[in-house]
């Protein structure tokens, strides 16, 4: 069962030749499954982000099309309660396979369950559920840790850091800050880079670090204007560990006049940010390719809907270029959750995007070139010209 079900996720062509070759429309059912019976639904923790409708959910889609597979979807408006609620009406409405973007990764939990329960896979998409029965697909959020870091400590390899984090109860934030702190200790030669524990001897002070609420832009603002006020505007670099709260951070810096002269790092590509790495606003957004993610999950759902096991998952990522996992080849492998929990998962390969390389994501189609050189001036950047 399972080695047919991959071949007509991966070899579509194949499956087709076979069936002009002679086999009856029975023999066909019998030999793979009726992918117009299955459904896949999405319970997304905030679909007002932008990212979400534009990359993520439309690369989804467009594989559910191809294949003929039923989409149906909930919002839980950063609600985690609510968002119990939609895994539990998706369940209802007969998913087949439930893609999670978890508004908490713990709280989400007796979701998982029930659907476990219910014989319905899940997938943790872009944000871990330490859970053995939620596959895990995101980007290595650690290494866009490290490139953020690497980005900021070339520039600014001695002075006062701040660390704006991510929501305390999403994983992401601390497997950034990980990744951050890992790159910082080893560059910098110190013990380590938190207030808690300041090492004397560092050439880099951490003199300020805070979680996000909701990784919310205004909120990371709030935080950034106290840091500043406490030190005095005495601040060299900031490790920002997302481009809305980079855009927080900018606007706080601009208010003491300090937008473009200290580094700010970030991720997820957003046009905004992008723009400010072209104007010299912010100095790097480790782009996770949300295209190649959507696609990622939505073959995996296919996959898993279709009858695979969690460990048995295997998709085609020869067409997902510079995000394709750095290890393996599209099969399922295990991972270790900080908690110590042995979870299937796919982790694809994120882009830093600066001034030298912002050529990227516009080549891509991410962002057009218009909206990423608006305002910067002639030949200071070469992708605009």
């Amino acid at each position: 069962m399972l080695a047919k079900h991959k071949a007509w996720v991966l070899v579509p062509a194949l499956a087709l030749a076979l069936a002009a070759c002679g086999s009856s429309e029975d023999d066909a059912a019998d030999e793979s499954p009726a992918a117009g019976d299955l459904t896949v639904g999405v319970s997304w923790n905030n679909f007002n982000e932008e990212r979400w409708a534009k990359a993520d959910e439309k690369a989804m889609k467009e594989v559910f099309e191809a294949e003929g597979i039923e989409y149906i979807k909930a919002d839980a408006g950063s609600s985690a309660e609510k968002q119990l609620t939609d895994v539990e009406n998706l369940i209802s409405q007969g998913a087949d396979a439930i893609i999670i973007l978890a508004q908490d990764g713990t709280a989400i939990k007796p979701a998982v369950q029930k659907a476990t329960d219910a014989g319905i896979p899940v997938i943790g998409y872009d944000r871990l559920i330490e859970d053995e029965n939620a596959f895990y697909l995101s980007f290595d959020n650690k290494e866009v840790g490290r490139m953020q870091a690497q980005a900021i400590f070339d520039l600014v390899p001695k002075g006062n850091y701040v660390f704006i984090k991510g929501n305390q109860a999403d994983a992401n934030a601390d497997f950034l800050r990980s990744g951050q702190e890992e790159v910082l200790t080893k560059a910098a030669g110190c013990s380590a880079i938190t207030p808690e524990n300041p090492d004397a001897a560092c050439p880099i002070k951490n003199v300020g670090e805070s979680y996000t609420d909701n990784w919310a832009p205004e909120k990371a603002q709030t935080n950034m204007e106290q840091f500043l006020t406490q030190n005095n505007n005495n601040v060299q670099a900031v490790v920002a560990s997302n481009d809305g709260m980079a855009g927080g951070v900018v606007a706080a810096l601009a208010a003491q006049g300090l937008a473009g002269k200290v580094p700010v790092s970030g991720q997820d590509g957003d046009a905004a940010a992008i723009n400010r790495v072209a104007l010299g606003t912010q100095t790097v957004s480790v782009w996770k390719n949300a295209f190649e993610l959507g696609k990622a999950a939505a073959r995996i759902a296919v996959v898993l809907a279709g009858g695979a096991a969690l460990d048995e998952v295997e998709i085609d990522i020869s067409d997902m270029g510079d995000s394709a996992p750095a290890t393996g080849n599209g099969e399922a492998a295990t991972f270790t959750t900080p908690g110590g929990v042995d979870v299937q998962s796919i982790i694809l390969t994120p882009i830093p995007v600066g001034k030298t390389n912002l050529n990227v994501p516009i080549d891509a189609g991410w962002v057009t070139k218009d909206v990423a050189c608006k305002g910067v001036p002639a030949g200071s950047v070469p992708a605009c010209g």
